[in-house]
């Protein structure tokens, strides 16, 4: 089966792979501790943790602030926002409301954020 790939670097494997696997609803195929390989609905993330000595210099605020100053967003087809906000309330990300949703080419798009402000699109069919 064709995999759409994305490699997220994390400070917090775990809980970066939490995020990914709930909203995306992947499975973990591959796990150790430099990374975790998540499969599913036609994509591949793999979510690699940064080595201790650099993450020890990068701070995560509570809540997570974005990183916007990043010129890519992973863009995700979703079978339904409602549930993709559950998840990522469960584990720590960040939806934007709503009303903040808008409409293109036959979807509603929604960004938001995982636990560490990397900047995510997800898109549910009208």
């Amino acid at each position: 089966m064709l995999q759409q790939g994305l490699v997220v670097f994390a400070k917090n494997k775990k809980r970066v792979s939490a995020f990914y696997q709930q909203t995306l609803a992947l499975a973990v195929e591959e796990s150790d501790t430099s990374h975790d390989l998540l499969r599913g609905q036609g994509y591949e993330v793999v979510v690699h943790a940064i080595p201790r000595q650099y993450a020890a210099s990068i701070a995560i605020t509570k809540p997570p602030q974005p990183r916007e100053e990043t010129p890519l967003k992973p863009t995700f087809v979703v079978a339904s926002l409602v549930e993709v906000r559950r998840a990522v309330e469960a584990t720590g990300g960040y939806l934007k409301p709503e009303s903040a949703a808008w409409h293109f080419r036959g979807h509603t798009v929604l960004d938001g954020w995982d636990p560490e402000g990397n900047i995510v699109q997800f898109k549910q069919a009208e």
